[in-house]
């Protein structure tokens, strides 16, 4: 059949500090673009002489020309965007992620594949929501997100954030501190998200006014929840009651969304997900989304989803003997 490998010239403006940007010290990214894609790169002046099996070609010509459109809006190309260019997920350079811009005072948040742009279309068009899957997938990130639009566009009145205390068994009294202080670990990535998004002087003064709520799920029994957007996370480690009592909060105005990796259940044995149990229960009816995120989705570092993948093969191993 002969040598299937072919070339192809692309021809970039001739912008030699965004082409320095492009290519990045010693050419490390134009090096992640050929070992990732299996493909050979020269490059001479603005001239980038690609060449390989035709459908890496352009694949790659793509990644260098959407790289280069995004050196004119950065001061440097960072890993993250290199990696999700290499994997085609970035919606910052796809037109159907427009729709699904969640506007925060830090600026614009985008879902950066198809499930996360899906995921952010649900929580602005559904009332109750649920988010699934491994680690590093956005599902809180996003959540958070979703929560801070609908607090500065005034659609909610505060922000409710909600997790189970499983490592200290619901049982919070031998923990030194006052509740907030108690709590605040097991809550930590939802803070370090408001951070991102508010900066931490506002996220303070909004926590002192009761804007922003942190509370154990525990805590939440007798209460509702009118104009509030709700994330409850972990929830794998939800039992049946306490998610029934959760669902059973939200009042008028009112937004939730549930997040959880079924994987990663730390109740004691033989105790069910309420997490779980919920989406087998409600995932039929049609006000109410659940998306499933798979380990594909995960947007953190390479090594984090093969991770991902070596645990899904191992649970998917020991299910069968």
């Amino acid at each position: 059949m002969g040598n299937s490998s072919k070339s192809l010239t692309v021809t970039l403006p001739d912008d030699n500090h965004r082409l320095a940007e492009l290519c990045g010290q010693f050419d490390e990214n134009i090096k992640q673009i050929e070992s990732k894609l299996g493909v050979n790169i020269a490059r001479r002046g603005n001239l980038f002489s690609i060449s390989g099996d035709p459908g890496k070609i352009s694949q790659a010509e793509k990644v260098v020309r959407a790289l280069y459109d995004e050196t004119a809006q950065k001061a440097s190309l960072s890993a993250e965007k290199l990696h999700l260019a290499l994997r085609g997920d970035d919606s910052g350079w796809a037109e159907s992620g427009k729709d699904t811009r969640i506007r925060t005072r830090k600026g614009y948040i985008t879902g950066r594949n198809e499930r996360q742009r899906q995921y952010l279309h649900n929580i602005l068009t559904h009332d109750v929501n649920f988010g699934i899957g491994p680690a590093g997938t956005g599902k809180t990130y996003l959540a958070v997100a979703c929560a801070v639009q609908a607090l500065e566009e005034r659609r909610v009145s505060r922000i409710v954030l909600v997790r189970p205390a499983v490592e200290a068994g619901e049982k919070l009294g031998f923990l030194p501190g006052d509740l907030e202080q108690k709590v605040d670990p097991y809550l930590r990535p939802l803070y370090d998200a408001l951070y991102e998004m508010l900066g931490f002087e506002k996220v303070a003064r909004m926590i002192e006014k009761s804007i922003i709520e942190i509370a154990p799920l525990a805590f939440m029994r007798g209460r509702t929840l009118n104009e509030s957007f709700i994330i409850l996370d972990e929830a794998q480690n939800a039992t049946g009651d306490q998610m029934k009592m959760l669902l059973t909060r939200i009042g008028f105005g009112s937004i939730a969304v549930i997040t959880g990796d079924p994987t990663q259940i730390d109740l004691p044995k033989g105790q069910r997900s309420g997490l779980v149990h919920a989406v087998e229960l409600l995932q039929k009816i049609p006000e109410i989304s659940v998306l499933r995120f798979q380990s594909e989705d995960v947007v953190r570092h390479d090594l984090v989803q093969k991770i991902v993948e070596a645990y899904e093969k191992e649970t998917a191993r020991r299910d069968t003997e």
